[in-house]
């Protein structure tokens, strides 16, 4: 090899090695992760573990949650109802819906209603939290919309495998007033996993007033609602459903059955008009949790809650 070569041959050796060097100082990996999947899909991951899963495809009825995953790797939530899988289909774990939007049933499976995905605004990932922002339209039997919703989905980890999820949704009306019928289902509302339901497991609901299990929480209003059961022997894992001060029917009344079911009403009491350039804005969130916490503890958990900022753009 001549000079010339050797020149050459040296100048890529040290090419390599600056490359290899800046290869030594790669950015920070995000902890939590949203990760698209294939079928319109966004995983939510946390140490490259999936705790939630966010599905959208336009053929659903509505967007939905699944599974969401307890501190112990087990699921807490399950697709329709364990005895009566076809008429509570539209159980759909984790789901946002309403049983009346300007006469429009959103709520059922097959009754004209759908929630369609338009597209995803963002996605985010980060050392402590991920998050998934959506665009659905909900559309009547003959196609038209009655409203436009902008969805955030934020997961956020917590000591000892817990999470708290939040889901912050804005709704629009579309060409007209959209009036928001008397009804005690809808907005948002969890099917529970068989083994933690009262009935089939013999789990256990509590509210933030005092009340337990059906007889005592079925349509009071609270701030929070708890529902905990067994995931596998010896292991007690659930919910705590929170709502927000910021929602217009603050405390909220809850729709919850002892069948494993639980929802926060936002119309049980009365109708609710969403006035023309005057969204409606809620705010809902899930705490995660190992055990059957004492009520001061998921008190603490809602107040955290109840202070804790909307998901920022974020910086590019």
């Amino acid at each position: 090899m001549d000079a010339a070569n050797i020149s050459v041959f040296a100048l890529c050796l040290c090419l390599v090695a600056a490359a290899a060097g800046a290869d030594l100082h790669p950015k920070p990996v995000p902890r939590v992760q949203a990760a698209p999947q294939p079928y319109q899909q966004v995983a939510f991951q946390r140490d490259g573990k999936e705790v939630a899963r966010y599905h959208f495809g336009k053929d659903l009825d509505r967007p939905f949650l699944f599974p969401v995953v307890g501190p112990s790797g087990r699921p807490l939530t399950r697709m329709g109802h364990p005895h009566d899988p076809e008429s509570h289909g539209h159980h759909n774990s984790v789901w946002v819906s309403h049983h009346d939007v300007n006469g429009t049933d959103f709520w059922s499976n097959n009754r004209g209603g759908r929630i369609v995905h338009q597209r995803v605004e963002r996605l985010d990932d980060g050392p402590d939290s991920a998050a998934v922002i959506s665009h659905n339209n909900w559309v009547n039997k003959e196609g038209k919309t009655l409203l436009k919703e902008r969805r955030t989905t934020a997961v956020h980890a917590l000591p000892g495998d817990e999470l708290l999820i939040v889901v912050d949704i804005e709704l629009s009306a579309e060409g007209a007033d959209a009036t928001l019928g008397k009804t005690p289902f809808g907005f948002f509302a969890v099917r529970m996993a068989k083994t933690i339901g009262v009935h089939d497991g013999a789990g256990t609901i509590r509210n933030s007033e005092g009340g337990v299990d059906e007889k005592g929480v079925f349509w009071k209003r609270a701030k929070w609602m708890d529902y905990s059961g067994a995931v596998a022997d010896g292991v007690i894992e659930g919910i705590t459903l929170l709502d927000h001060p910021s929602n217009p029917n603050h405390p909220s009344i809850f729709h919850v059955r002892d069948d494993g079911w639980m929802g926060a009403s936002f119309t049980q009491d009365a109708p609710r008009v969403i006035k023309l350039g005057e969204p409606l804005k809620l705010r809902y969130g899930l705490w995660v949790h190992a055990g059957l916490p004492d009520p001061k503890a998921i008190e603490a958990k809602w107040e955290a809650f109840s202070t804790l900022p909307p998901i920022e753009p974020t910086k590019r």
